[in-house]
């Protein structure tokens, strides 16, 4: 059986720099019909979104998901809470680990895994200032070798 074919729809790029991302899972999200005709369009973004767990579910809070241009009076809100779909004992761990150490729920991808929206979620721990200085220099080492490298040729 072949895999299904995934098309990023927004990547969470300042999450991986602001937090250690220590454990990640996929999870599917309950949308409504114009959510999806939208994600279609390309109207998503993650900028400033973060999970949070209720009543033992995840969801998903400040996410945006644009309007869809051809909607009408039912269109969906822009940024509304939206539930994601996860196995209870994984639910159940995070729960754990967000009250005893502290860690947060960060989304880090949005993407069609064949016809169905998924979300990459991941448990994370907040980076101190010294521990970004060292990720930006460590990424300017690593460009200064791949340059050398490319003159080398």
């Amino acid at each position: 059986m072949t895999d299904p074919v995934i098309r990023i729809l927004a990547e969470n790029r300042k999450a991986r720099f602001e937090f250690h991302i220590l454990e990640s899972v996929e999870c599917g999200i309950s949308l409504v019909g114009t959510e999806v005709k939208s994600l279609r369009n390309g109207g998503a973004s993650l900028d400033g979104s973060f999970g949070f767990i209720k009543n033992g579910e995840l969801w998903l809070y400040a996410a945006t998901i644009a309007e869809y241009a051809q909607g009408n009076v039912h269109n969906h809100e822009i940024q509304r809470a939206r539930k994601l779909l996860v196995h209870k004992k994984t639910v159940l761990e995070w729960s754990k680990l967000v009250k005893e150490t502290g860690t947060t729920l960060v989304p880090l991808t949005l993407y069609f895994k064949g016809s169905r929206v998924k979300v990459e979620m991941g448990l994370a721990k907040g980076k101190k200032l010294h521990d970004k200085r060292e990720g930006i220099k460590e990424r300017e080492a690593k460009r200064d070798i791949d340059r050398a490298m490319s003159r080398r040729r």
